[in-house]
């Protein structure tokens, strides 16, 4: 089963735009067989801080649609390690999951905020994870 971290950004601009690529990442790593989302307590904090975000609009069934989804389909961990490795170090939180889980990618809109790959770990943009996503016989692992 192929592991992926989601950063924040990934999730609000799925919750923003439902037939966007960040929405294609999201439901892939939410339904696909061959994924699993990973998440960790201060990441899921994080979405449910950001995406209660008044300037976001969005309705409280919306925001508990998306997050109930991450609860129950995420493969939760809990980082023992903090790190000092992203240029934002609100970012460092992704990279402790990632490392926890031992996942595959971590998807991100700020790649730049991002080493290029943390230990096993490759950062990727959201059209480069879909990209990815649809080499044949990857997912089916």
């Amino acid at each position: 089963m192929i592991r992926v971290v989601v950063d924040t950004n990934i999730v609000v601009s799925a919750l923003l735009q439902r037939q966007g690529v960040p929405a294609q990442v999201l439901l892939l790593a939410l339904n696909h067989p061959g994924l699993q989302l990973c998440v960790s307590g201060e990441i899921y904090a994080e979405y449910e801080d950001v995406v209660s975000r008044p300037k976001f609009k969005r309705s409280e069934a919306e925001r508990e649609h998306i997050l109930r989804a991450i609860r129950e389909h995420a493969l939760w961990v809990k980082p023992t390690d903090k790190l000092r490795v992203c240029s934002d170090p609100d970012d460092n939180i992704f990279l402790e999951c990632a490392a926890t889980a031992r996942a595959h990618y971590l998807v991100t809109g700020n790649v730049k905020h991002f080493p290029a790959q943390w230990s096993d770990t490759r950062i990727l943009t959201a059209r480069q994870f879909v990209d990815l996503a649809g080499t044949p016989g990857l997912l089916d692992r």
